[in-house]
């Protein structure tokens, strides 16, 4: 028997990140109980109204290297090269994420990744997963939760030793957890909303646009987003405000959705046969960010992904900042187990500062997704951050490629990305292209404020 096993861990929530945690602690013999409010999705169909693909970068595949379980994720995987920016005559220009091969992101089903995650927390004989268990209360003085089995409707007692919240953004555990002792909890919610459409494969199955990219069709104050899926499809998502004269609020008719899409963006409802009907038909998504403090309560409980920090979608962090919780809680339970206070004041310390860094940087992103791809000040920003990589690498990383090609701290590629901008700032002032670079004064500045701390991770 395990050392482990006298351990009983709960987790609440067995989505992406409560599966990928209850294998993590499977592997080390621990004793797993997980309860997920809704069906298997393994034998149920469930995504509606959830985001089908997903972006899968650096962060997120560290982790599932650790688990193994890379060589069967990889045969799920699309590589985006870049973006496509799709203007509004219909032109499209492609923009690279970083400069060599291995600079790219991956589209990855957000089911199929679930299902494999499933399957391997399963098969390390440590763990069971309760399907269509509601948490209802958490007790921490008694360490007991009351789930509420939703194909009885009867209550079900649960002991635990340890807690785990992977119940998502709306999460009774960090409710509970910050009711206990007096903690800070918000949600801020964005005021833009998403809507998912698809575009399907073509006649022959084949992809009807560029495979290897994430597709965006900027439009200042929103955008529509496409990412490929294995079968030729790609998904497609809105991202509108929720009021004015362009948002979801002033499309109520089809009339409205036609000619909203024939303005703003030209030829994608040739893409996509039925758009009107799916429009109605598809659910519409809120937004918003999750903070809170703590993350964890004494030895008892502990939160990871969206229940500590949902973000919003537009940095593709989300998933890989939940998987990234999990390898950090892995590794605290690795240095100081059986001392399971440090372990979770170790994993709070460790994580609080660049959940709530990689937040705010999901939201500047939006910004630059639907409005700053377009300008020729960013573009020239962006073509001189690329040379200052290629010059001073071990010192000058653009911010987007440390935050998805590199795992050094969200916090700390956040600090380094202020002071990338003032350089990038200073150098752009008063030019037009990249051959008008002062790259003496270049090596200057980088140096001085780079030089320091060399990039080690």
């Amino acid at each position: 028997m395990s050392k482990n096993s006298k351990e009983k861990i709960v987790i609440a929530g067995a989505g992406l990140v409560g599966a990928m945690a209850a294998c993590f602690l499977g592997r080390r013999g621990f004793d797993v109980d997980v309860y997920e409010s809704r069906v298997d999705l393994r034998r149920h169909d469930i995504s509606a109204g959830r985001s089908i693909n997903l972006a899968l970068a650096n962060r997120g595949i560290y982790p599932l290297e650790q688990l193994g379980l890379m060589g069967k994720v990889r045969e799920m995987m699309i590589p985006m090269r870049g973006r496509m920016i799709h203007d509004l005559k219909g032109e499209q220009n492609f923009q690279p994420y970083g400069q060599s091969e291995d600079e790219v992101i991956y589209s990855i089903s957000r089911g199929d990744l679930n299902r494999l995650l499933l399957d391997a927390a399963e098969e390390t004989g440590h763990v069971r997963i309760h399907f269509s268990h509601r948490l209802d209360s958490v007790d921490f003085d008694s360490n007991s939760a009351v789930f509420i089995d939703d194909e009885t409707s009867s209550p079900v007692d649960v002991s635990f030793s340890r807690l785990i919240g992977a119940d998502g953004a709306g999460s009774r555990v960090r409710q509970a957890l910050v009711a206990a002792q007096d903690g800070s909890d918000s949600l801020e919610p964005l005021d833009h909303s998403y809507k998912e459409l698809e575009i399907p494969a073509g006649t022959d199955g084949g992809f009807q646009i560029e495979k290897h990219a994430l597709h965006i069709w900027p439009r200042g104050g929103f955008m529509l987003i496409a990412l490929p899926n294995l079968d030729g499809s790609f998904t497609v998502t809105l991202f509108l405000p929720n009021k004015g004269k362009a948002s979801f609020a002033a499309l109520q008719t089809r009339e409205a959705v036609s000619q909203f899409f024939e303005e703003y963006f030209p030829g994608v409802d040739a893409l996509i046969p039925g758009l009107v009907e799916d429009f109605f038909a598809n659910p519409t998504g809120k937004l918003g960010t999750v903070r809170c403090n703590p993350w964890h309560i004494a030895d008892r409980a502990i939160l990871v992904g969206d229940a500590a920090h949902a973000i919003v979608p537009f940095h593709g962090q989300g998933m890989n900042c939940g998987f990234e919780d999990c390898v950090v809680l892995d590794q605290c339970i690795e240095q100081y187990a059986p001392d399971w206070h440090q372990v979770f004041i170790e994993y709070d310390h460790l994580r609080a500062p660049n959940g709530e860094a990689i937040a705010d940087m999901a939201l500047e992103n939006y910004v630059e997704m639907r409005d700053s791809v377009n300008d020729p000040q960013f573009l020239l920003k962006k073509a001189i951050g690329f040379e200052l990589q290629k010059r001073w690498p071990d010192l000058f990383t653009p911010r987007y490629g440390m935050v998805m090609f590199q795992r050094i701290p969200y916090a700390e590629a956040q600090r380094r990305g202020e002071i990338n901008q003032q350089i990038l700032d200073r150098l752009a002032s008063g030019i037009e292209s990249v051959e008008d670079v002062d790259w003496g004064l270049a090596e200057t500045l980088v140096k001085k404020h780079l030089g320091s701390t060399a990039l080690t991770a």
